[in-house]
Formats: structure tokens, sequence, C-alpha cells
């Protein structure tokens, strides 16, 4: 009898243990986390910072991984080294309901070089409004693994979308002034943000998403947006520092520094977090005198 109820406690206690779940980015750790409460225990493979599409896993992080009970991914293109490991767990695309922009980007270059975007722009999580259909995705797929906790986790998103819903309102406050503000980026990591603020963005300094630009291309741009009177560049956080400052330079433009992940930066702690500090940094850019 002893045995049996040692067996049965076992087993009670790995039903309320919380579900592992590994992400693939921060910014969908912070979105599970927000859906799953202290019924999830969540870890990311990328890191917040630095190149998302060429991820090297340690060998502890593999082994975490084929432990899971679910893998979260940003999908499309965005993670090309998780199909290379071949994971056994249950993979959740958090891209479904997701409308994309840039989809009609041809999959190959005409010089046959894979499109690092070529099934659509993967950076979605950074329209804000966003966040809404992917933790729907999260909450479904949550409550098949763990039915009992489902009530906690649709209190858990009600909540979350609260906060959300107040922050939004202000964001949208804060940042109508610059509606219609034409800006050139870095890296084509910023078109949803633009398009939830109505910002327009009219260049990118890299020709094809995570390829330098040559010498030639980074003088035409500079051409272009001084001819456009384009004063405002827009920079990630692990942007090359020597070229922002040669194409601010040359255009005498603005430079906003923003974040594009979930700890990119200590201030972008979570998913709301992460907007707050954006937004406060593209306006005190645009304000400064």
């Amino acid at each position: 009898m002893l045995a049996a109820a040692l067996i049965f406690a076992g087993a009670a206690f790995a039903a309320d243990a919380p579900l592992r779940i590994v992400a693939t980015s921060t910014d969908l750790k912070s979105l599970v986390e927000a859906v799953g409460g202290d019924q999830v225990s969540v870890e990311s493979l990328a890191p917040p910072a630095g190149d998302p599409h060429a991820v090297d896993l340690k060998a502890s992080q593999i082994l975490r991984l084929k432990g899971a009970a679910l893998i979260v991914r940003v999908g499309l293109d965005h993670e090309p080294w998780l199909a290379k490991l071949r994971p056994a767990a249950p993979i959740l695309d958090a891209s479904q309901g997701i409308v994309l922009l840039q989809a009609e980007t041809p999959r190959l270059r005409a010089d046959a070089r894979p499109h690092v975007h070529g099934l659509g722009n993967p950076h979605y999580w950074l329209d804000p409004e966003n966040a809404r259909p992917i933790t729907a995705t999260i909450l479904k797929e949550l409550s098949k693994l763990k039915p009992s906790a489902a009530p906690a986790f649709e209190a858990n998103r009600k909540q979350f979308l609260e906060r959300l819903d107040a922050r939004l309102e202000r964001w949208r406050e804060v940042m109508a002034p610059y509606k219609g503000t034409r800006m050139v980026v870095m890296h084509e990591t910023w078109p949803y943000f633009a398009a939830r603020y109505g910002l327009v963005i009219v260049g990118a300094a890299e020709p094809v998403p995570g390829v330098p630009p040559t010498p030639s291309e980074v003088a035409a741009l500079i051409a272009r947006m001084r001819s456009g009177n384009v004063r405002l560049l827009v920079a990630d956080i692990h942007s090359d520092t020597a070229l922002v400052n040669q194409i601010a330079h040359g255009t005498v433009a603005r430079v906003a520094t923003l974040v594009p992940s979930v700890g990119g930066e200590p201030e972008a702690r979570d998913y709301l977090a992460l907007f707050d500090l954006n937004v406060r940094r593209f306006t005190e850019v645009m304000a400064a005198r």
C-alpha cells in the first residue's frame, strides 16, 4: 500500500508540475508566460540581442529542447536553425492568424540565394496588436496540453489583454503627432511597428535582410535620403554603429535606436515594457531640438 501511495503521489506531482515550454525568442517567452502564469516554465533559445536567424545552441539547450512539452516558434523563415535539429516535441507556429506584411516577396532572389524574409516579414510581434492573435494561439495549445488549467490560462490572458488595451490607447495617443513620418531603417525589422503608428518606411540600409550594404549602396542611400529630405534613421540595438553614424552624418538624420526584442535592454523586461521603451525612445528623438 505504501508503494502504491508513493506512485500515486508521484503521478499527482507530475500532473501539477509546470509545463516545460521552449520558445524560440524572448518575445514569445514573455507572451507564453503571460498566458501560462505559474502553470508553465519557459525558456528562450535565442538571446534577446544578436542575429535571430543564426542561433548556435548549447548542448544543454538541445537537451532541454528534447524534453519540452511544447516548442513555440516565430515561424515563417525566422528560425532556419530549428529545422536542422528536428525536435521531437510538438511545435506551435505563433504566426497563425497574423496578417503578414511583405508576403509578396519572392522566395528566391535573382541570383538564386535564399531571401531571409521570403515568406513574409517575420517581425510581426512588433505590432502590439498582434499580441491578441498570438496569445489566442498560445491559449488554445496550452489548454490542450493541460485541460485542468484552461480556466487559469483564460483568466491570465484576459488580464494581460486588459493591460495591453490600456497601453495601446496611451501609445496611440503619444505616437499620433508623428503619423506620416518618413524614415529609413537599418534592417527590415520595423514594418509592423511602422504600420501600426502610420510611419512610412522609404528604404532600408540592407538591400537584402541580413546582408550588409556595399559602399556604393550606402552612397546611393545617402543620396536618396538627401534628395527626399528623409531625416530619420531607425537602427536596432545590434546595428553596425559605424554604418549608422556614416548614414546619419551624411544625411543629417536623427537616429532612433529601438529594441526589437524583450530583454534586449534591461528596461524591456517584458512584452509591454518593450513597447513602453520603444515608443518613448521614438518620441524623444522626434521631439528633440
